[in-house]
């Protein structure tokens, strides 16, 4: 493998750096049509396999091929520690995907996210001191290695608390003023340290105290964001693991890391815009507005009352529907009805029904997370469809059928410019027919508004847990002939 076989500027060219650099070209063409593939539901698990497969040919040729300077290949006894390495992570990894429950898919997300972060950091903080801080460029990445690794770390495990319920929202005007200081407080530390004309071996104090305020601002920066725009938060910290992973690449020379990287910071950016987009709100709106957090302000709020339904009544009118949507929300994930919510959705097919889903884009507490959920009840992906299609039909259906959703159903965002949500994007399920909201009580969405679809004429409120409500329901329209 160490055949010369060709020479630039008076460097050698050998037969193992050549299959190395060709099999990091591979990987990511793998990582690409992956990345592709996973752009639809029906896809995603055959881009998964591509991009696993991308990433296990870049390992297994790094330990096969992979020289340092001297030409000197990696040291057997390393080679085992990193397989021994592997082979915890790979355990762990499948052990939580086996457990993980539905709802708790946010918090792995954003789980890993944590873990990507810090491997980033922590191969900063190994390199730093060869790094030759005279040299702009590597110090640089060296830098935001550990400032983006390091916030991503911390941000995402404080998201993880969040989403889990662990940890509640602090929101201050003074958060605000508490991020800008610290970071300009990080960007003067990396001057500082760049400029300084120091060697990294004394600049050591300044590593480790800018590691200390990254982390800080990590979790600074995430406390003061509700829980409604967690999809936002967590498309927008898988992007920063991303950058963090290409500046580990950057750091070592390796295409793999920097293309695969690049990728996951470009896909994780374009997501955090789209999420954005359905939300008709800028990126720094949602880091400063701290929408769906305790200061959120309600208003005057809708008057009327909330109308019950009884459970035969609620089976008769979906049993003579011809058109029926419904609207999957967190609460559905929560009560894990989805199994039961497609049996439900199949009774009403066989008694004629067009039946289909309405996604809104930040649904959920993940991008994407409706879809995923109704992907593991096997609803086709034909019956999904999302909010600007079905939106021109829902004035012409007769039922829409709102389950654990709130937010997104919100006429609020239409009808009234004060509210937190005004001009947010919505499923104008207020426009149907007929509409039925299940729910567990009374309480506000994620926002921490009133919703005025519940107090709408056409409204019609089943109270329960989603799963038993819909167990009983599809029970008595089983018993409808």
């Amino acid at each position: 493998m160490d055949q010369v076989i060709g020479s630039l500027n008076g460097v050698d060219f050998t037969l193992g750096g050549a299959l190395l650099e060709l099999s990091y070209l591979l990987a990511a063409l793998l990582f690409v049509v992956g990345l592709r593939l996973l752009s639809h539901p029906e896809t995603a698990r055959k881009g998964n396999f591509y991009a696993a497969a991308g990433m296990f040919l870049a390992m297994v040729t790094t330990l096969l091929l992979h020289k340092n300077s001297q030409g000197e290949a990696i040291p057997l006894a390393n080679v085992w520690i990193i397989l021994a390495a592997l082979g915890v992570g790979t355990v762990l990894g499948w052990v939580m995907a086996l457990r993980i429950q539905m709802t708790a898919m946010p918090q792995m997300v954003s789980f890993y996210n944590a873990t990507g972060g810090a491997a980033s950091a922590l191969v900063a903080m190994l390199e730093f001191p060869n790094t030759d801080m005279g040299n702009v460029g590597s110090a640089l990445a060296t830098l935001l290695g550990l400032i983006v690794g390091s916030v991503a770390f911390s941000g995402s495990m404080l998201a993880y608390g969040k989403l889990d319920g662990k940890v509640g929202d602090t929101v201050s005007g003074w958060m605000k003023y508490l991020n800008l200081l610290l970071l300009l407080v990080v960007v003067g530390l990396s001057a500082y340290m760049m400029a300084s004309g120091q060697t990294a071996d004394e600049l050591s104090w300044a590593l480790y105290l800018l590691l200390g305020i990254s982390l800080v601002y990590g979790v600074t920066f995430v406390m003061p964001i509700g829980g409604a725009d967690m999809p936002v938060v967590i498309s927008l910290l898988n992007s920063l693991t991303g950058i963090a992973a290409t500046m580990a690449g950057f750091i070592y020379g390796n295409q793999a890391m920097i293309l695969g990287g690049i990728l996951v910071g470009a896909a994780g950016t374009i997501l955090t815009v789209l999420m954005c987009n359905a939300m008709n709100r800028s990126l720094l709106n949602v880091i400063l507005g701290a929408f769906g957090g305790a200061g959120a302000s309600a208003g005057a709020g809708p008057e009327g009352d909330m109308k019950e339904i009884s459970m035969s009544d609620a089976a008769i009118l979906l049993s003579y529907s011809k058109s029926v949507v419904i609207v999957p929300g967190y609460g559905l994930a929560v009560a894990q009805a989805q199994h039961v919510c497609h049996e439900l959705d199949m009774l009403l097919a066989e008694k004629g029904a067009n039946v289909r889903y309405a996604i809104h884009p930040v649904a959920g507490r993940m991008p994407g997370h409706m879809n995923v959920l109704l992907a593991e009840a096997d609803v086709p992906y034909s019956q999904l469809v999302e909010m600007d299609d079905i939106n021109t039909e829902i004035a012409n259906t007769d039922v829409v059928v709102v389950i654990g959703a709130n937010d997104v159903v919100n006429p609020a965002a239409i009808n009234n410019p004060g509210s937190p949500i005004a001009g947010m994007p919505i499923i104008n399920a207020h426009l149907a027919k007929n509409i039925i909201v299940m729910k567990r009580g009374r309480g506000k969405g994620y926002a921490g508004i009133e919703n005025e679809l519940f107090f709408d004429p056409k409204t019609r409120l089943l109270f329960g847990n989603a799963k038993d409500t819909l167990q009983k329901l599809a029970s008595e329209v089983k018993s409808l002939h």
